[in-house]
C-alpha cells in the first residue's frame, strides 16, 4: 500500500490527537481540526485502508 499525502495527513492527525487526548480518535474529531478539509466519510475510508 502506498501512503498518499492524504493518508499521511490523516494518520498524522490521528496520532497527534490520540497523543493529546489519550482517547480513541474518530473521523468526526479529525474533521473538526482546522486544517482538515476532508469529509468524515473520506477520513473513515482512509483510516480503514490504513489498517
Amino acid at each position: 500500500m502506498e501512503l498518499t499525502e492524504r493518508k499521511k495527513k490523516v494518520l498524522r492527525s490521528v496520532v497527534d490527537l490520540y497523543i493529546r487526548t489519550a482517547e480513541p480518535v474518530g473521523s468526526k474529531a479529525i474533521t473538526e481540526l482546522p486544517d482538515m478539509k476532508y469529509s468524515s466519510a473520506t477520513i473513515r475510508n482512509e483510516m480503514a485502508e490504513l489498517t
